[in-house]
């Protein structure tokens, strides 16, 4: 069975229709406890590298290039790729990520990845 990829703020509360809850952010967010998070998994590795998160500065004039290279990053690795993946092809899963823009993100362009792998994507 193959699931299919939401998006969501860990800030929002879980709810049964998330599936496997995955935080794909490499630093823990602000203000949430362990509890409260009720992750699945902590995959720090499929994040953007530090000093692609730190160009970025999450600036949305910066975004399109940032998709890009972190396309780039996802594209050599792997191994993160393929745990992330054998998730997915377990049952539905959620991506969790701390950023408060919800159009330029991360997560966002991680969706759009494995949308294009042949994955649904939730919206």
């Amino acid at each position: 069975m193959t699931g299919s990829v939401g998006i969501k703020r860990i800030y929002e509360p879980p709810a049964t229709a998330d599936g496997r809850r995955v935080l794909v952010d490499r630093l823990w967010p602000r203000g949430v406890s362990r509890e409260a998070a009720a992750l699945d998994l902590w995959l720090k590795a499929i994040a953007p590298t530090p000093a692609l998160r730190t160009w970025f500065g999450h600036d949305p004039a910066r975004f399109a290039t940032f998709r890009d290279r972190y396309r780039r990053e996802l594209d050599a690795n792997p191994d993160a790729v393929a745990e992330l993946c054998g998730l997915i092809d377990q049952g539905d899963v959620t991506l969790l990520y701390a950023a408060h823009d919800e159009q330029a993100n991360h997560a966002v362009v991680l969706a759009g990845y494995l949308g294009d792998r042949g994955y649904a994507v939730r919206r």
